[in-house]
């Protein structure tokens, strides 16, 4: 089949998630077009770059201004609303010769808006695959998530209004709320194949990744938790200094570091927290402040004991986690790791029914 693959580029894990995707699609002989902004173009450009069979188009995408780990929705909307014009007319335009020139089968939308708009106009079915969908296709206990807040409620209803009507929703999710609407599948988190290759052996030190100035502030505070030693990514620099080993950033590192720590300290991203959870390692998530997705996963990770959430780490946030380190990896030892077969399996069988003419199925 023909798929078009729509890519938000907000952050890297629907890049990351959707490399996996793709190659498989790619094995499994189907040719896939790309679209995508900012970093994730560039990701998939540089991943596929050999392969005839796949091709990426940058579209103009959206952008979350941040101060101090705060998302400034006033100055996103500004922001957003002046290059509104151009990145409409580019995308739409984009968009179009896309499709007309690979007349796609299939849409494949990771939380990407622009190649569903095209599956809308020419009543292509689009599977929707990524972990956002959770906001408002489970219920959701206040018990483990807090009473509903206005943050929370517009989160669910941009949620809601993002990719409606699609032909089946994966939702990547390492919890397991109840799912309350029909058409949708929760499947475990997908992981890149450096996390599915590496053994976890647990050592000393605690990993810490933060964006630059979330990094920067926390140092004095991690300088405080004097035995412990921080392998510190994210700060812009390298070199030891007394307990903090800053690091530079590789992957291939970055997954050693990450399979052997002991502990880890990060914001509230999906991607890293489910690598986390699937190798064992407890995690203290720092989500950005009105961001409800990540509030709720770390809820969740709180809830089911894989480690803390905060809103702010400080001195006693960090030492508490630390004290507690030995419960969560309990807790951990009783996750059901999985790879990433079920889900590509899944995948395969919701474009089979396409190709074959299948009515949409409300359960897999």
């Amino acid at each position: 089949m023909r798929v078009l693959y729509g890519v938000v580029g907000e952050g890297m894990g629907h890049a990351v998630r959707s490399r996996v995707v793709i190659a498989h699609l790619l094995q499994g002989g189907h040719s896939v077009h790309a679209v995508a902004s900012s970093k994730a173009y560039a990701f998939l450009r540089d991943q596929f770059a050999d392969d005839p069979r796949f091709a990426v188009t940058e579209i103009a995408g959206l952008v979350l201004v941040q101060h101090d780990g705060v998302i400034d929705k006033s100055a996103s909307l500004w922001k957003n609303l002046g290059a509104a014009p151009e990145a409409l007319k580019h995308n739409l335009g984009v968009i179009r010769d896309v499709a007309r020139a690979i007349r796609p089968d299939v849409v494949i939308s990771d939380y990407d808006s622009w190649a569903y708009s095209y599956a809308l106009a020419f009543d292509l079915p689009v599977v929707s695959l990524d972990n956002i969908q959770i906001l408002d296709r489970c219920e959701h206990d206040p018990a483990v998530v807090g009473e509903p807040s206005f943050s929370s409620w517009i989160a669910r209803m941009s949620t809601k209004v993002k990719l409606p009507g699609a032909w089946h929703y994966l939702v990547t999710t390492f919890f397991y709320p109840e799912v309350r609407k029909k058409r949708t599948t929760l499947v475990p988190p997908i992981l890149r194949p450096e996390i599915l290759a590496a053994a976890r052996e647990p050592g000393e030190h605690v990993l810490v990744y933060q964006h630059t100035d979330a990094v920067l502030a926390l140092l004095p505070a991690l300088r405080k938790q004097s035995d412990v030693t921080f392998r510190v990514y994210g700060s812009g620099r390298t070199g030891v200094e007394g307990n903090l080993d800053l690091r530079p950033f590789s992957q291939q590192g970055f997954v050693d570091d990450l399979r052997t720590a002991r502990a880890a300290i990060a914001g509230g991203g999906f991607t890293l927290m489910g690598e986390c959870v699937h190798l064992g390692v407890p995690l203290l998530s720092v989500p950005l402040a009105q961001q409800a997705e990540q509030a709720l996963n770390g809820a969740y990770l709180a809830h089911l004991g894989y480690g803390a959430s905060v809103p702010e780490l400080d001195d006693d946030a960090i030492a508490s986690f630390l004290g507690d380190v030995d419960r969560h990896t309990h807790a951990l030892a009783a996750y059901d790791r999985q790879d990433n077969a079920r889900t590509l399996e899944l995948v395969d069988a919701l474009l089979g029914g396409i190709a074959r003419g299948e009515p949409r199925p409300d359960t897999l």
